[in-house]
């Protein structure tokens, strides 16, 4: 039954009922944590074998004659270019291989765009009033890097089929102060949706008022399918070549969780212009990357085939707690009107959208019971969810039997915060 429409007197019964369930819970002692989107233990065991492939008996020449011990190689091997191109749609000359954090890459490029300027465009930091645009629910670090920067974070509202494209061509035709906005077009974090043919057409074909505007195209699970039909993704580059809109899009992907977090690859991709202006920001921080982690890389994953193999190995790990989750929700929320979740086909979170007003209780009671949670409101610009509703739930670090645990207790306090809510509003 619909705790809406539950009497006062069933809902205070109702609420004491949970209220003795939680306590139980409390007195387990419970620690888990759903928090980040974090690989568990058994996720990073299946690229062990990458720390064997490299010794001291290695030839560690590339193809092109540079010594990998060495300093040079600014743009990353030519075979790692390839191989992250392939993978982000994009061509090996438009690519370039950085450390092992793609946050770092997006971080950076906002850095030299602010200091030096993008083609079209004077230093952002001489512009007055800069915005940037945040779908949300999103990504709560990408929008604390142009926090960081000082800009004002304008929330877009994120649909089935993308960040609501008619907010977004009204806002960037009519306002140059407004130089980006982040997306995370498939599987995105939170939400887990993938961007529909015809928003990824739409922002190929975007005119923005200002000609330093950026679309910052954060790919991070262009790989991470959970299902046999995973999403489709159409390819930005393409759609914005046929427009002759090559400078629009910054692109990102790294192997961090493909390989190790802490030590993987990340890439960027762009045009030909953006590139001449990353090109000389990047050369005064640095002689090279660590060339010897993308030779590692390389023997181990080969070609877009060792890494589609690679990605079946961590989906017959993390679909199975995601499909705990998912059997979970359905069985203790279905028909409650206390929840809904997504069902995303790949990537690695639920978002769970609680009642108005409910998402920080449903956070704190998880907490003092034992499962440790994203905060609430970190899927919005400044941390401020203007509904205090939306909650990201991340099940791949914890074991499997920990996944369950967590679920019912989150089910159990999403209940008992929206009983309090509903008692409170009575």
């Amino acid at each position: 039954m619909e705790f809406q429409k539950m009497s006062e007197k069933e809902l205070r019964d109702l609420k004491a009922e949970l209220a003795e369930k939680f306590e139980a819970y409390k007195a387990q002692g419970l620690k888990l944590n759903m928090a980040r989107g974090k690989p568990g233990a058994e996720q990073l065991a299946l690229s062990m074998k990458m720390l064997d492939v490299l010794n001291s008996q290695s030839d560690m020449q590339t193809s092109d004659g540079l010594d990998c011990r060495n300093y040079g190689g600014p743009d990353g091997l030519p075979e790692m270019r390839e191989l992250l191109a392939q993978m982000m749609g994009l061509q090996a000359e438009n690519v370039l291989v950085g450390g092992n954090s793609s946050l770092n890459l997006m971080f950076d490029t906002v850095s030299c765009a602010m200091t030096h300027g993008l083609p079209g465009g004077k230093p952002w930091c001489l512009q007055a009033d800069r915005k940037f645009l945040c779908p949300a629910p999103g990504y709560d670090r990408h929008f604390s890097v142009t926090e960081y920067f000082g800009f004002e974070l304008i929330t877009v509202p994120m649909l089935p089929t993308g960040p609501d494209m008619d907010m977004v061509e009204r806002l960037v035709r009519s306002d140059a102060s407004i130089k980006g906005i982040w997306c995370v077009p498939k599987y995105s974090n939170p939400t887990g949706i993938t961007y529909s043919d015809e928003t990824v057409r739409r922002f190929a074909a975007l005119k923005p008022a200002a000609p330093d505007f950026r679309i910052f195209w954060d790919n991070a699970y262009c790989v991470h399918d959970l299902t046999d039909t995973p999403d489709v993704l159409l390819n930005l580059w393409d759609e914005c070549r046929k427009n002759g809109t090559e400078d629009l899009p910054l692109f990102f992907a790294s192997t961090s969780k493909i390989t190790f977090p802490g030590a993987g690859i990340a890439a960027l991709g762009a045009s030909e212009k953006n590139l001449a202006v990353l090109r000389n920001h990047f050369r005064y921080q640095t002689i090279g990357p660590d060339k010897l982690n993308q030779m590692r890389h390389l023997a181990f994953l080969k070609d877009m085939n060792g890494v589609h193999a690679q990605m079946q190995k961590h989906r017959a790990l993390i679909a199975p707690k995601f499909e705990v989750v998912e059997e979970t929700f359905a069985e203790q929320l279905t028909g409650k009107g206390v929840a809904a979740w997504s069902k995303p086909n790949g990537g690695y979170f639920i978002s769970v959208d609680v009642l108005d007003g409910c998402a920080k209780r449903t956070v704190a009671l998880c907490k003092e019971a034992g499962v440790t949670l994203t905060g609430a409101g970190a899927t919005y610009p400044y941390k401020k969810d203007p509904n205090d509703r939306n909650i990201r739930v991340a099940p791949t670090y914890p074991p499997k039997t920990e996944v369950k645990a967590a679920a019912e207790l989150f089910c159990l306090c999403a209940q008992l915060a929206a009983c309090e809510k509903l008692l409170q509003n009575a």
